[in-house]
Parts: structure tokens; sequence; C-alpha cells
């Protein structure tokens, strides 16, 4: 595996733990270190700016909406998805493109991954933050796997059209 993709995938694994461990304190200059170091490093802010802050929004949107309706409950919050989740979205955006751009084809396996992958960290995440899942874990589990079955597409369908629109501005200025 070239560095690269074990450099994104370790800034995002220290950034889900500083997240989930850190809520509102200093530990959320850990997962915007790794977004800095993300732009800097693996990849540039022309390149997956657009792709990071889609999915940041999208999840800021979803978690807030599955907050609302009871899946979630943050002990800091009673509106919208916290920062720090908001926070891992975004981390969530620097992999698409590199550890996780395998998930993308087939289709299938991104939504395998998501119905998976989705719920577990949540789950791991709920055990280690300041968050309840109110229904259980079961029901929990039933409501999170569909929808990240189609969020894990969806978020690859982003990454897809960004990179191709990056890919056509760059060939078009090329040929000035």
């Amino acid at each position: 595996m070239p560095t690269r993709l074990i450099a994104n995938a370790l800034l995002f694994q220290a950034g889900w733990f500083a997240c989930v461990m850190g809520g509102t304190s200093w530990w959320l200059l850990i997962p915007l270190a790794a977004l800095v170091l993300h732009f800097c490093w693996v990849s540039s802010w022309a390149a997956e700016g657009k792709l990071v802050v889609s999915v940041a929004l999208t999840g800021a949107a979803l978690d807030s909406c599955l907050l609302q309706v009871g899946v979630f409950d943050f002990a800091t919050t009673d509106t919208l998805a916290p920062l720090w989740l908001v926070l891992l979205w975004a981390l969530l955006g620097t992999t698409l493109n590199h550890s996780l751009a395998w998930s993308a084809k087939p289709i299938w396996l991104a939504a395998v991954l998501g119905a998976v992958g989705g719920p577990m960290a949540y789950f791991a995440g709920s055990a280690l933050a300041s968050v309840s899942l109110p229904l259980g874990q079961q029901a929990t589990l039933w409501i999170l796997a569909p929808i990240w079955a189609l969020v894990m597409p969806l978020l690859h369908g982003f990454a897809h059209l960004y990179r191709e629109q990056f890919r056509l501005l760059q060939l078009a200025r090329q040929r000035r």
C-alpha cells in the first residue's frame, strides 16, 4: 500500500479517535490538523475541497435529522449535530479518493461497507463519546444500516463527480 494511502488512513483514524474522545475540548485540534495535513501532503484543496465540504454538510444534515427523530442523543446539543461529528464527516470525505477508493467499484461494495461500517463506527463512537442511542443498539442498527448502505455510494458519487470536474478543469487549463 503506498505511503499516501497509509498516511490518509492513519490521519482519519487519529482524527476519528480525537473527535469521539474530545467532543468540544482541545482534542478537536487533532482532526483539524489531520485535515490540514491531508490538504498539504496527501491531496490539495483544489482537487478535494468541494468533496470534503459536501461530505461534511451532508453528514451534518443527516446526523442532525437523526438527532431530531430520536436516534441519537448528544449530551452537548439537542438541535444540530455537534462540531466534532461534522469534523468526522469532513475526515471521512478525505478518505473517499484515497484509502477508501477501493470501495467505490463495484457500487455494491460501497453499500456493504456502509451498511456494516457506518453502524459500527456509531456504536464505537457512542461507547467513547457522550452519545446515547435512545432506541437501543438493535433498533439503531436497523435504522443506520440501510441509511449507510445508501450514504456510502452517494458519497462515492460526489467523489467521482468532483474528480471529473477537476479533471475537465485541468484539461481546459492545459488547452489555453
